[in-house]
Parts: structure tokens; C-alpha cells; sequence
């Protein structure tokens, strides 16, 4: 194992469950951080965030938008974060923050507050590290991580309990990598990258075939006609690819990145999994794209830059989904979208036309009941002559 000196076990001190708050944050401070202003008694300490109810004396209560305003009243806190143009002194407040734009003021506010997990700086005794491995400065392993032969850690970089890093990983700076997560072998990742628990990238991908052509492939050629049905075993088709993911990536709990069957699976720069998503094997994902929970992609599609996928949405295999496209959840991919296109439903239409399509589906019971009234006077029209 080759270590650099910065990472031994005695470098730094074990992040305690109020690391990020400290003695607290004044007012001033926290508005210059997120870029807002401040008024009142701007020297006014606060130790952390709350919703409006809930919010004590030393706590900055939440309430960006009027609809949370009533909550205030109901608290005890002497300062919140408002929306521009509050009227802070009628809500009682001694002193307030007050942001135009308040989910960026949440993000900036939720990275300051933000002690993180407590991951003693350099390699736990318990730790399994092989001696190949190379581990950057200020690194941090903790208890029952495994580090193969081979794999490059990054300077900065914290690999919690019970992590494994297969052999020839390289993972990048100032990583982090949470419990239970699996990184396969030859996996690159960039740096800042974010992994949460019990996710697994690069798990060799769900490629089969049978000796004979099978009824999947004779289906594809006549959508949906069978000559002949017969018995059939499937064959694995081993994975030597790999999986190459940007910088600034995030993968969420219980996702899996399938490894490619010869190049690699690749994720882009910035682009953010939520959980329990998959992408399979040969998928390229562009950068900052955003992909909501159970989202699925198949083998081998391709998706551009920006691309924003809602929650349960399907993407087929070997289809090509392109730049700053946005499907709402649960939306069906099976063909090319182009670039920009708003998706919705399954099969995916254009979001209007979606619209469109349920407000008359919403109408054919009044439809059929018009028809039936008109079959019913011509037939009485027709008994007349």
C-alpha cells in the first residue's frame, strides 16, 4: 500500500454529530455566505435551521414563501429566512435574511449547516486496504472498508464503513463514498464525486443470448407474431467494459451503473442519480443531466447534456434522447427524442398533446353516449319512411 503522509491516522480530529454548526453562525455571516441581506439585530447567533413551528430561540426558521409565514407564530425563533419584501418586524422577528431566489438560498444555507458524516481522517485499523493500493493525502477509510489491489484513492477523498473499492478503481479527489456502496474493478470516477449507501457501479451488465434465435429476437422483427415456440437457454455475455463517471457527480442510495460489454458506461460531468435508479450496460448519460427515482435506461441508449428524467421514467435500449430533453414521471421512452422535446406518458408524446389526448379520452363517455343518441334518432327516422 503506498500512503501519502498526510493520510496517517492521526492527521486531523474525528468529526463530532455537531461538526458544521460549532459555536454557531451570526446572521451577518450566514447572509454574506448566501449572498442575501440581512437586517435587524444582524449579531444575532443562530446553531441551525428549522421549519417555522418547530424553530427555538437559537434556531433560523424557514419560511421563504407566505404560505409558511403562520408557522412563525406558532415557533419560537427569533430570525428566519424570508422571501424578498417580508415584513419581518410583523412577524416578530428580531432579525431576518431575505433572499430572492430561495431553493438556491436552501442550497447554499443546507452546504454551510452541513457537518457531514464522521469519518476519521486516515485508514481505520480496521480497514482492509491491499498494499498495491495507493491512497491520496488526507484520505479517510473507516472501519470494514475494502480497498483492492490497484486502486487509486484521491487526495481528500472519505470512504465509509463496509465501502468496497475494487481492484484498479480510481476514484477521484475529495470523493465520498458512503456505506455499504460498491465500486467494481477498472471503475474511474472524477473528483467531488458523492456515492450513498448500498449503491453498485460497475456490476457486469444483463446481456444474454441463446444459441439459436430466440422468441425476444423474432418478436423484434415481426412485432409480435410467432412461428414456432420452442425451448431456448440463455448464454452470458460477459461484461470487459468498464464504467467512467465525470466530476461533481452524485449517485443516490441503491443505485446500480451496469459496466459496459467492451467500452465503457459513462456518466457525465455534474449530472446527479437519484435512488434506486439503473442504467445499463454501454448507456452514455450527458452532463448535468437529472434522473429521479426508478428511473431505468436500457442497454446502450445514449442520453445528451441537461437531460431531466421524473420519477419511474423508461428509457429504451439503442435510442438516442437528446439535449435539455424533460420527461415527466413515468414517461415511456421507446424512440429518439429530439433535442429540447417536453415528454409525457406512455408511449411518450409531447407534453400537449398528452394533455390533449386525456382530455378527450376524459370524453368519450359523453361521446358514445351523443352517438348512441344520434344511431337512435336516425334509426327512428329511417322507421318514419
Amino acid at each position: 500500500m503506498t500512503q501519502a503522509p498526510d493520510a496517517s491516522p492521526d492527521a486531523g480530529s474525528d468529526a463530532s454529530p455537531d461538526a458544521g454548526f460549532g459555536p454557531g453562525h451570526s446572521i451577518a455571516a450566514l447572509a454574506a455566505a448566501l449572498g442575501a441581506r440581512a437586517v435587524g439585530e444582524t449579531a444575532l447567533i443562530i446553531r441551525r435551521a428549522a421549519e417555522p413551528a418547530q424553530a427555538g430561540p437559537d434556531d433560523l426558521a424557514l419560511a421563504m414563501d407566505p404560505k409558511y409565514a403562520p408557522g412563525l407564530a406558532r415557533g419560537g425563533a427569533r430570525a428566519a429566512m424570508l422571501w424578498e419584501g417580508a415584513d419581518w418586524q410583523a412577524l416578530g422577528l428580531a432579525a431576518a435574511i431575505l433572499v430572492p431566489r430561495p431553493r438556491l438560498a436552501m442550497s447554499r444555507l443546507t452546504r454551510l449547516l452541513d457537518p457531514g458524516p464522521a469519518i476519521a481522517p486516515g485508514i481505520h485499523p480496521a480497514a482492509i486496504v491491499d498494499p498495491g493500493a495507493e491512497i491520496g493525502p488526507g484520505a479517510a477509510i473507516g472501519p470494514f472498508a475494502v480497498i483492492g489491489p490497484g486502486a487509486r484513492i484521491g487526495p481528500g477523498a472519505r470512504i465509509a464503513s463496509h465501502a468496497s473499492i475494487a481492484e484498479g478503481a480510481v476514484i477521484g479527489a475529495d470523493a465520498l463514498i458512503l456505506q455499504g456502496a460498491r465500486i467494481g474493478a477498472r471503475v474511474r470516477i472524477g473528483a467531488r464525486f458523492i456515492c450513498h449507501p448500498n449503491a453498485v457501479i460497475g456490476a457486469d451488465g444483463f446481456s444474454f443470448v441463446t444459441p439459436e434465435t430466440s422468441g425476444v429476437e423474432e418478436i423484434r422483427q415481426t412485432l409480435g407474431a410467432r412461428q414456432q415456440i420452442r425451448a431456448q437457454s440463455w448464454l452470458r455475455i460477459h461484461s470487459l467494459g468498464t464504467v467512467e463517471i465525470g466530476d461533481d457527480v452524485e449517485i443516490g442510495a441503491g443505485t446500480a451503473i451496469d459496466r459496459g460489454t467492451i467500452r465503457a458506461t459513462t456518466i457525465g460531468s455534474g449530472t446527479k442519480l437519484d435512488n434506486l435508479v439503473h442504467v445499463g450496460h454501454n448507456v452514455q448519460v450527458g452532463r448535468d443531466c437529472l434522473l429521479c427515482g426508478q428511473v431505468g435506461i436500457a442497454g446502450s441508449a445514449r442520453l445528451g447534456d441537461r437531460v431531466v428524467l421524473g420519477g419511474q421514467c423508461g428509457v429504451s435500449d439503442n435510442i438516442f434522447v437528446g439535449d435539455d430533453v424533460i420527461a415527466g414521471g413515468a414517461t415511456k421512452i421507446f424512440t429518439n427524442a429530439p433535442a429540447g422535446r417536453v415528454l409525457l406518458g406512455s408511449p411518450a408524446l409531447k407534453m400537449e398533446t398528452h394533455v390533449e389526448a386525456w382530455k378527450n379520452i376524459r370524453r368519450l363517455g359523453r361521446l358514445f353516449a351523443q352517438v348512441a343518441e344520434l344511431k337512435e334518432a336516425v334509426t327512428r327516422l329511417g322507421q318514419k319512411d
